[in-house]
């Protein structure tokens, strides 16, 4: 614990000072108003270059967390019976980075978008983008990298969730991000669509030439029937204090024939997206069959979400069904379908104005091995220059056989027990 406090003093101490050196304005993340845009997108940043011909924005995303996944070793078993060894996380890590250089090209409807990438816990860094054409507010063509747009936090709220990072229901059953085309705008006022074709369910480590030819096909349907708007970015908990009911309602579906990219041979597959609710990867040699590696599946998944913020109160309710199908494997399979259903449900209350947040959370999962995962935690939230884009974070959350894994998150496979993150994160 000691060792947490200097690192967060010493973040504290030298953005206080940079703000009194007047090297650091905090941006108004209030015009930051995407809605349907997906977690690629920049915040307000900083203005470097402006011509008649094109502009140039610096835009910055950073998080360092302490996590501390207890007990700290377990012996779980999967949904086959096979015992699975947990080694939970106890570290302090300066975690994610995006760096974002944005603006337009020769016209004003002609936008790019530049990211460097990095999640320091893996050791991963990338630099990836898109270019986005807009004729009118009902058409905005991109290409480039975005979301399969699976679930609501994938479709602009990042990073204003009421935590640092997902709940294990989002998590679990999400689709990721790949290479692709999409299209978005207005149908009527107030009623917004995205629709998006991309290469593959996730792109994160698969090359080009490892892809298929079948494609990802996903689209949403968002409306905000009461004020038109949901706050910045449509992100979670009314920090605005809403004086009128602000409402949100979406659905989602994703589709896509995914296949593992690895040959049969090697037990440990490329693609890592998809998991069984058991927390096993889906394409790993015996995630369904003793010996089998299942080769290609169809991944089917909708949602429907709600949101409704007034008076600092923020609820935010989300339904999820996922089905595995059609599968082509080395070896016979005790099942042909996968079902699996879940929620997640977010509750908010502004206690102090712009200020302080206290929040609850719940995932719960009807899955196909009868073993519901679920968790139920809650947190504070502080905001120290009355703006999202400074918070301060702890949450506490009981977790149990955890559906999700990896180190991107909050969650590791098969955990039973009770996970404490503090974090600090910042969006200019």
């Amino acid at each position: 614990m000691p060792k947490l406090i200097c690192v967060l003093a010493l973040l504290l101490y030298s953005m206080e000072t940079m703000a009194q050196a007047g090297e650091l304005q905090y941006p108004d993340t209030a015009q930051a108003s995407n809605t349907i845009s997906g977690e690629l997108t920049p915040g307000k940043g900083f203005n470097l270059i402006k011509t008649k011909y094109g502009s140039l924005n610096l835009g910055i995303y950073a998080l360092v967390r302490f996590l501390d996944q207890t007990p700290g070793n377990q012996v779980w078993f999967d949904h086959l019976g096979n015992s699975q060894t947990f080694v939970g996380r106890d570290d302090i890590a300066w975690h994610r980075t995006m760096l974002w250089f944005s603006g337009f090209a020769f016209t004003p409807k002609l936008t790019y978008t530049a990211t460097v990438w990095t999640i320091f816990s893996t050791q991963q860094t990338l630099v990836y983008g898109n270019l986005q054409y807009t004729f009118n507010k009902n058409f905005r063509l991109g290409v480039g990298v975005a979301p399969n747009l699976s679930i609501r936090s994938m479709q602009g709220p990042f990073p204003f969730y009421l935590s640092t990072d997902r709940t294990m229901g989002e998590e679990a059953l999400r689709s990721g991000f790949t290479n692709g085309a999409f299209l978005t705008g207005q149908i009527i006022p107030r009623l917004y669509y995205n629709i998006m074709i991309g290469n593959n369910l996730s792109t994160l480590g698969i090359k080009s030439a490892k892809d298929t030819r079948d494609f990802s096909k996903s689209f949403t349907l968002m409306t905000m029937p009461t004020t038109g708007e949901f706050g910045p970015r449509g992100g979670q908990g009314d920090f605005e204090v809403h004086t009128k009911p602000a409402t949100r309602f979406g659905v989602s579906f994703v589709n896509c024939r995914e296949n593992r990219f690895t040959d049969s041979s090697v037990s440990g597959p490329d693609e890592t997206q998809i998991r069984n609710t058991d927390g096993v990867l889906f394409f790993q040699t015996g995630s369904l069959a003793p010996g089998v590696t299942v080769i290609e599946a169809n991944y089917t998944m909708g949602s429907v979400d709600l949101g409704l913020k007034y008076q600092g109160l923020g609820i935010d309710l989300e339904f999820f069904g996922r089905r595995l199908s059609d599968f082509e494997a080395t070896g016979p399979l005790p099942l042909s379908v996968i079902n699996d259903y879940g929620y997640v449900v977010q509750i908010s209350k502004m206690i102090i104005p712009r200020v302080l947040m206290l929040y609850g959370i719940n995932s719960y999962f009807w899955d196909q091995w009868n073993r519901h995962p679920w968790e139920a935690g809650g947190g504070v939230n502080v905001y120290p220059e009355k703006t999202r884009s400074w918070r301060l974070n702890l949450q506490v959350d009981y977790i149990y056989k955890s559906a999700a894994g990896g180190t991107f998150g909050l969650y590791t496979a098969g955990q039973t027990g009770t996970t404490l993150t503090i974090g600090a994160d910042i969006l200019l």
